[in-house]
């Protein structure tokens, strides 16, 4: 269940995000739904890497649910001090180049279609994060297609597979 809600959050947050680089959502605003979705994620991955139960697969899974929690909340800070993102690009590299090997052990020793899923998700994940690195730390011009992606892997990668998790349906 902790998966179902985090990925309903990251869904949330990347949809709204897109909407937000597409101009449709203001500096200011897009803040919230950022924090919302870091401590969410926040949360879960404390959790599984605390809680009763924790093994070396779940201390993993929160050190990477982590990467998508700094994210959001560095989004959030960049718009609250109105910087212009060079350093959140550098991290996206970092999560890229580090969520690329996660995808291909996910996708090699898929058993399930949840796992060969899960990896699909992360191959697409870093190629998101490193649209975000070509567009704040080398300022491609990358706005508009960066938004778009952004907007479809909320709801692909995120929304819809949280939401059917959470329904039971997955």
């Amino acid at each position: 269940m902790l998966l179902g809600m985090s990925l309903l959050y990251v869904g949330a947050v990347l949809f709204l995000n897109g909407l937000w680089l597409l101009g449709k959502i203001d500096d200011r605003e897009i803040v919230v739904i950022n924090v919302v979705s870091g401590f969410v994620t926040l949360c879960v991955s404390l959790a599984s890497a605390f809680g009763a139960g924790a093994d070396a697969a779940s201390i993993k899974a929160a050190a990477l649910t982590l990467l998508f929690t700094t994210t959001y909340l560095w989004v959030a800070y960049n718009r609250v001090v109105a910087v212009d993102g060079r350093g959140l690009g550098w991290f996206s590299l970092f999560v890229a180049i580090t969520a690329t090997p996660i995808a291909l052990q996910g996708l090699a020793g898929a058993q399930t279609p949840i796992d060969m899923w899960m990896g699909i998700n992360w191959a697409i994940w870093a190629v998101l994060w490193f649209m975000y690195f070509l567009l704040l730390a080398l300022k491609r011009d990358l706005l508009r297609p960066t938004g778009i992606v952004t907007l479809l892997t909320g709801v692909f990668t995120g929304w819809l597979p949280g939401f059917l998790l959470l329904d039971g349906r997955l």
